[in-house]
Parts: C-alpha cells; structure tokens; sequence
C-alpha cells in the first residue's frame, strides 16, 4: 500500500503499524518519535497504517509528545507500585500535583516508605522497560467499564465515568494492570528510558525528563514554599469533598451544595487574603507590597482585594502597576524572532523605578508614570503621590519578586507575594490537570472578552508567554514571603462555557487545531455552569467579566 511519510511517497504491506514506520524514520530526529498524525489525526503507534495516508511525526520534544511521555510513565511507576507494594494494601495512589518536572503522588495503606522499598520500586520498573511489555487499549461499551473498575476498587473512576456521554470508555493495560487515562500512551514499556523515583514527605515523587531534554534527568530542585501551598490547598478541598471532577459534577447536580461550595472557596480566599494583611500590618515597616505571579493568576483582583483588607487595618494602600514603568516602545528589546519581547527584564525601566520608590520612601511626593499602550510611551497625568505613615503601595507586575527590580529599596520595606492559579483539582487518582491549562483557559475568555483577540492567538502565543515565565518568574517564586494559590474549584465548570464557542472556531486546517481538540476533550468531563452567581470580587470575575474591580 502506498503512505506519504513526510511528503515522501512510500510503499508498505499491508498490516503495517505506524510505530515500524516510525523506527524507520527515527533516526531523522533527536528526540524519540510518540505518535504520528495521519491526515491531520493523532494516532498512536500501535494502530495500523492506513493506505493513501499523509502522515508526520510527533516526538518528546513536542508538548504532545511529551505529556505522552509522562502519562505512560506514571503508569509504569503506578504498576510498579502495586506490583511491590501488594494490590490490597496500594489500593489508592494518587497522582497530586507537579513540582517542577517531578509528580507528587500520596499514598493510602498502612506500610512505610523505606529505602529499600524505593529501590524495589526503581528496579521494578526498570525490569518492565527492559522486558519491552506492550500497553493494550481496548475500547469498552460503558457498561463494561463500569464494571471493570467496580469490580477493581476503581471509585474514582466510577465518578468520572457517570458523566461520560460516549457509549465508549478506552482503558489500556499493563500485564494485568488496567487504567483509564486522558489522552494518548505509547505502545510499549521499552520507550520510558528516563525516570528516578524518590520517598518525599508522606509519599513519593516521580522525576521525570523535560521537554528540551527528553534524554537527561534533570535535577531536582526543592520549592518547599510551592508544595506546602499545593498540599494545603489539596487538603483543604479533599476536607470540602472535591477531589476530582466527579465530585464537582455532583455538586453542581445540586444546586444548593454548590452554592455552599462557591461560597466556601470565595471565603477560604478571604480569609487567606486577610491573614496576608494582617500579616504585613503587624510588620510595620512595610511600605511596598511586591505581587508577581504567571499570567492569568489574578493579580490585579488579588491586588484590589488585597488592598481592601489593608484599609480595614488603618492602612492607605495604592495600586501600582509595574507596566506603566514599560521602557517606551522603540526601546523594548527584541527577541530571537525580532519581536518585542515585553516579558523580559529590559522592557521595563528599572531606574527610573527604583528613583522614585526612594524618593517615595525619603518622603518626597512624586508625580508617577501611566503607560499609554497605544501610543506606546510613558506619560505624566497628574498622578501625584506622597507616602504618610499608613500608605502601602501594592505593586504587581511579573517581575515583582526578582531583586534587580527594586534593587535599591531595603528589604525590610518589602513584602513579597507569589501568586498563581494553582489547580489542586484532578479528573481522577491518576489524571492530573495541569496548572499551566487552567490559566491558559483563563487568559484565552479574558482576551476574547476584554481585546477581541481570538483563541487560535491565544494558544499561538503560549510558548512564548511561557518561555517568560520560565525565565522571569518562576526562578523567584520561593523568595517570596508568602505564596498565594487563586485557582478556585468550581471555575473550570464556569470557563467551560466561554472557553467551548472559542475553541471550536479554530478549524482542522490550523496548527493550533490539535491543541484546541485537547482541551476540547478535557472539558468536557465538565458539566458546565453559568457565571451569574459568582461574586463580583471573585477572581473568576477577571476572566469572565462582571467585576467590581477595573480588571
């Protein structure tokens, strides 16, 4: 039969699977071939090839590639674990959240993590790669799964599977070992080379290469501050009974529950916001609060709030944004691609800053800069300030936490605050959700909403957004005094139905298509529910409009 491979035409036999094509070509790549697209379809590599097919290759090096990659391997660890551990006493691992390039997975079951028991578990899944077993998927009527992870003590899946609306669930295995998961696998143990299992806290974590280098472990960094923040905030929603997204679908099946539950999240962030007042009051000494944080946290609604509560103590606080101190237009530095790269350092002018926060701080009254973006320069309007003994100014910008930015005030008159959406909430025990999708969401409604900017363009300029933020923000998130998570556990549900319309006006002929199917498919484990009872200070309010704030 006859297959175009990278445009170049090829005759194979019949039967034929895509991963044997892929072995022909992988020496063409340095990163390991994941999957195939077939006529604009990703495939896995254990299907057949189809006649009269155009097809080209997806490897770790691509965000698809690589979240294959990882989803693959958590399920070698989750098998090994059972297999050493014992299938009673395992019976619940769940895969929390991310610290880096590491998954952090808690454990149920009375045992203890012993050295010993890391290297059974190492070597266990060292032993399956080097066995070559393959990973079957096989479709199954609803029914049929349902009873399948019935019979296996599967209640997470149980959840998710009640809100399915296909007649079909795909569950792959392992030997005897069956899981669901969302999204593709590969065909085979022999493709997760790479991977290092370690005990951390009250469980274990996954360590797993990056996408820029599919092929070396990476080292792993503590962020102590980010995963206490991440293991309050799950246990704090584990205490409301929302975990996965079965158990917000249930809730939003009552109407009544969840309202209590929106309720619930918006006072937990309050009182989390008010403590930080608190906090930076009893200091006294503070006279600037720094917020930085990704893109789509919700700074400027955490500043707003932030504020509020900081004039309830008998302080008199004022909202400063880094942006306005943007070099003007002309002098932003360019990036690789000779665009305007407003996320570095260098696009803001760190001098003239640092002045007039002294001069602030010395007592002086200064007239402070707003940015006009559409002229693309600096201009003065009379914004006029004087620092008394209660004023704070609350800065936020992405740059917030980096010394260089306020290189020439002392320490003792700064607060830093990191803040990020930081989703706690899983589809189930072994499907996570990213951060990074929850903020892209996000940001995709808000600019739709607030710029006319379309979602193909959203997801067009995410690279790059967190290339920045990789360089930017992240390196300096545990300098901060205190870490802020705005995610909120209802608000993919709220998203839902603004990010849907967007996403499906990207057409199959896009490259950004794939990455619209994706989050296409992960929302809809969603059942969907309408902003209208929302807060007007929540910060979901940023995103899907109707806030009391100027956001």
């Amino acid at each position: 039969m006859r297959i175009w491979v990278n445009d170049e035409e090829k005759t194979y036999r019949e039967g034929i699977t895509y991963e044997e094509i892929a072995a022909e070509y992988q020496e063409h790549y340095d990163g390991m071939i994941a999957l195939v697209i077939a006529d604009g379809k990703i495939c896995e590599l254990h299907k057949t090839a189809a006649s009269d097919k155009h097809i080209t290759f997806i490897t770790y090096k691509d965000a698809i590639g690589h979240k294959t990659y990882m989803r693959t391997a958590t399920m070698l660890f989750l098998k090994a674990v059972t297999d050493v551990v014992g299938k009673d006493i395992s019976k619940r691992l769940k895969i929390e959240f991310a610290i880096g390039p590491a998954y952090y997975c808690s454990k149920e079951g009375d045992y203890e993590i012993t050295e010993e028991l890391i290297q059974a578990i190492n070597a266990k899944m060292r032993e399956m790669v080097e066995a070559e077993l393959p990973i079957t998927k096989t479709s199954f009527p609803m029914d049929d799964a349902m009873e399948l992870v019935t019979q296996r003590g599967m209640l997470d899946k149980e959840k998710v599977f009640k809100y399915r609306r296909s007649s079909f669930v795909n569950m792959y295995c392992l030997n005897d070992y069956y899981d669901y998961y969302y999204g593709y696998m590969l065909p085979n143990t022999k493709y997760v080379k790479y991977f290092e299992v370690f005990a951390y806290d009250k469980g274990y974590m996954l360590l797993l290469p990056d996408r820029k280098n599919p092929t070396k472990m990476p080292k792993f960094e503590e962020r102590e501050k980010l995963f206490k923040t991440m293991q309050r905030t799950t246990d704090w929603a584990a205490n409301l009974g929302i975990e996965i997204v079965g158990d917000l679908n249930n809730a939003i099946c009552d109407q009544r529950k969840f309202t209590e539950i929106i309720f619930a999240q918006e006072a937990e962030q309050e009182r989390r916001i008010a403590e930080i007042a608190t906090t930076i009051s009893e200091r006294g000494h503070v006279k600037f609060v720094m917020i930085a944080g990704p893109s789509s946290s919700g700074k400027t609604s955490f500043a707003n709030r932030l504020s509020i509560q900081l004039r309830s103590l008998g302080k008199k606080p004022h909202i400063i944004s880094l942006d306005d101190y943007f070099v003007d237009r002309e002098k932003t530095p360019r990036d690789e691609k000779g665009d305007y790269n407003f996320e570095c350092l260098g696009a803001i002018d760190v001098e003239d800053f640092n002045n007039d926060m002294l001069k602030l701080l010395a007592g002086e009254t200064v007239e402070l800069p707003r940015f006009n973006f559409k002229t693309g320069k600096r201009e003065y309007d009379g914004n006029v300030k004087t620092l008394g003994v209660d004023d704070i100014l609350v800065i936020e910008g992405i740059h917030g936490l980096n010394p260089k930015m306020s290189y020439a005030l002392p320490e003792e008159s700064k607060f830093k605050v990191y803040i990020s959406a930081l989703t706690s909430l899983n589809i189930d025990d072994h499907n996570r959700i990213p951060t990074t999708d929850g903020r892209l969401l996000r940001r995709m409604v808000r600019d739709a909403r607030t710029r006319g900017a379309s979602a193909k363009r959203t997801i067009q300029m995410w690279p790059s957004v967190r290339k920045g933020e990789e360089e930017n923000i992240f390196p300096f998130q545990e300098e901060a005094d205190v870490m802020f998570n705005s995610a909120l556990l209802y608000e993919l549900a709220v998203l839902k139905q603004h990010a849907e319309p967007l996403l499906f006006g990207i057409t199959k002929e896009e490259p950004e298509y794939y990455e619209a199917k994706r989050l296409l498919r992960f929302l809809n484990y969603f059942l969907g529910m309408d902003s209208n009872n929302l807060p007007i200070n929540s910060i979901a309010r940023e995103f899907v409009g109707g806030s009391c704030f100027n956001v």
